[in-house]
């Protein structure tokens, strides 16, 4: 059964929340998850209709939650370090262990990427009801307008109605999927308290070719085949897809992060 929020009442805008999330995505909802566990008072806000628009679409509609082999050589940062105490602290394993308790069944495919037997709704609604169970609160169909700090925290302005908060999380992601929603507003909000940006640029993504390449590879369309794609020192060996446009397949884009 799932537990998308309805269409209930506004959040009570006269309590004063410990953490406030913006976005209601996969790391908004386990930071809100985890945040209500340890006894925080938590609100998450999201302008969309339902919570995680992208864990729905992700893996062909059956959502590839995690991998087997999950070490920080698999994060691109500037910050090579950036993610190893994160990692220690919450393994793919302990991710694994929650989507077995909750009945899910799910099946290993290639290099040890792990994908749900039946939908992606079912890590959805794990992430919901461990919300849910733990008291935090989760509000769609709500619009951010703008984030302010004062003496005691932040004030969040939305469509309906400002909350206070003594923390504020920004999850809203990046711009990558427009019509599923996807902005800079997240980018907005940390330049506006100084954080530095470093400009985005397209990462896990297909790649094209000019026009030329196109017409001489038109045929190939559909076809796809076992490579090994390299860019620099980096390799990749899986599946490569020729399509209408260029390249895609599992190689392409995981070699697009490292394409310069």
């Amino acid at each position: 059964m799932s537990t998308e929020p309805q269409n209930t009442p506004n959040a009570p805008s006269d309590v004063a929340y410990d953490v406030l999330i913006l976005g209601a995505g996969a790391a908004g909802l386990m930071c809100a998850w985890e945040a209500a566990k340890r006894g925080a008072r938590v609100l998450v806000v999201d302008h969309a209709n339902k919570a995680a628009g992208k864990i729905r679409i992700s893996g062909g509609g059956r959502c590839n939650f995690t991998n087997l082999d999950v070490t920080p050589k698999n994060f691109l940062s500037q910050n090579t370090r950036f993610c190893i105490s994160a990692l220690k602290r919450f393994t793919s394993q302990d991710f694994i262990n929650r989507v077995a308790g909750a009945g899910i069944a799910y099946h290993e495919k290639t290099l040890g990427q792990l994908f749900c037997d039946d939908s992606a709704q079912q890590i959805i609604d794990l992430l919901l009801e461990g919300c849910d169970g733990a008291g935090a609160r989760v509000q769609t169909k709500t619009k951010i307008i703008a984030v302010a700090q004062t003496a005691s925290g932040f004030t969040v302005n939305t469509d309906r109605g400002a909350y206070k908060s003594a923390q504020v999380v920004v999850a809203t992601g990046g711009p990558s999927i427009p019509k599923m929603g996807s902005s800079g507003f997240g980018y907005k909000v940390a330049e506006q308290f100084g954080l530095d940006i470093i400009s985005p640029r397209a990462g896990l993504v297909p790649l094209t070719f000019e026009d030329e390449l196109l017409a001489r590879a038109k045929e190939l369309a559909g076809v796809s085949v076992d490579a090994e794609v390299a860019c620099g020192k980096t390799k990749f060996a899986e599946g490569l897809l020729f399509t209408h446009r260029g390249l895609s397949g599992p190689s392409i884009l995981q070699i697009s992060s490292y394409w310069t």
